[in-house]
């Protein structure tokens, strides 16, 4: 089995599409640890909502790019994600590999680990919720380390009145 560390981000109804996308990744493989749901101003388009960001891991016995270009696709298609020139645009749900076991890749343009683990808190922090000890491939640095530093730069609300696990009946 692969461990898939997860980030997901949505600005459109957020809390419902942020709780959809995790139901439809355990049908993936086995959601083992989500974390707190973080709200966080928007970077590089201002005038939209805030961002909901939140992180997954996710054992799959797939491979990062059956994962990525097979299912994390189909599920942003399912949520309607629109993808436009302009990649800060709102958007109903944006799921991305930000670490893959402790591999090096490129999918794509995507690097793996994700370069902005190292700079930007609402991935950094998520993160460090699902497995603070986790030690970065390249730099050698805690997930708890890097969400720490990256924490007293940006400010971060947990929002502990949403979760991505459903709500028991």
């Amino acid at each position: 089995m692969n461990l898939a560390y997860l980030s997901l981000g949505s600005n459109i109804e957020p809390e419902s599409n942020l709780r959809r996308a995790a139901g439809l990744l355990a049908r993936v493989g086995e959601v083992r640890v989500v974390s707190g749901v973080y709200e966080t101003a928007p970077v590089g388009l201002a005038d939209q909502p805030n961002f909901m960001n939140a992180a997954v891991l996710l054992a799959t016995p797939l491979s990062a790019a059956e994962l990525k270009y097979r299912e994390l696709a189909r599920i942003e298609r399912q949520l309607k994600r629109e993808r436009t020139a302009n990649k800060y645009a709102p958007r109903t749900i944006d799921v991305d590999i930000s670490l893959f076991n402790h591999d090096i890749l490129t999918l794509g343009q995507r690097a793996i680990p994700d370069p902005a683990i190292l700079m930007m808190a609402h991935i950094a922090v998520p993160l460090a919720d699902l497995d603070p000890d986790y030690v970065h491939p390249l730099t050698g640095e805690t997930l708890a380390a890097i969400a720490a530093r990256l924490r007293s730069q940006t400010p971060l609300k947990l929002r502990q009145d949403v979760t991505l696990r459903q709500r028991e009946a």
